[in-house]
């Protein structure tokens, strides 16, 4: 299995996952959690698209590093505002999750720009 298969996988894992959860966010919640889920959904289909599109990058170093950082982040930024909404837990991770995504972008633009 080459690095590319399984960035486009996640991407659309998360993007039915973004679905099901701004479904859930739009008729089982309310309130703070419907925000926090509407939050996760949003960032899930936007980087799960993303993912998708991107994995050919992963053929390089630089480009499997700043997607596996933006997968991470991801699940890390969009699985903390779940965690908070379901089950009330501490959103603890969801700067960190941020903060991968901003650097994993970041990476992206430069190995772009070094292709």
């Amino acid at each position: 299995m080459t690095t590319q298969k399984p960035f486009a996988a996640l991407g659309g894992v998360l993007c039915a996952l973004a679905v099901a959860l701004a479904a859930y966010a739009a008729h089982g919640v309310d309130g703070e959690a419907r925000a926090r889920l509407s939050l996760a959904a949003a960032f899930a289909f936007g980087h799960g698209v993303a993912l998708a599109a991107l994995a050919s990058h992963a053929a390089q170093r630089l480009g499997t590093l700043a997607l596996a950082m933006l997968s991470a982040g991801v699940l890390l930024f969009a699985g903390s505002l779940v965690a908070a909404a379901l089950w009330h837990a501490p959103t603890t991770f969801a700067p960190f999750g941020g903060l991968l995504l901003i650097a994993g972008w970041l990476l992206f633009a430069v190995h772009s720009l070094r292709r």
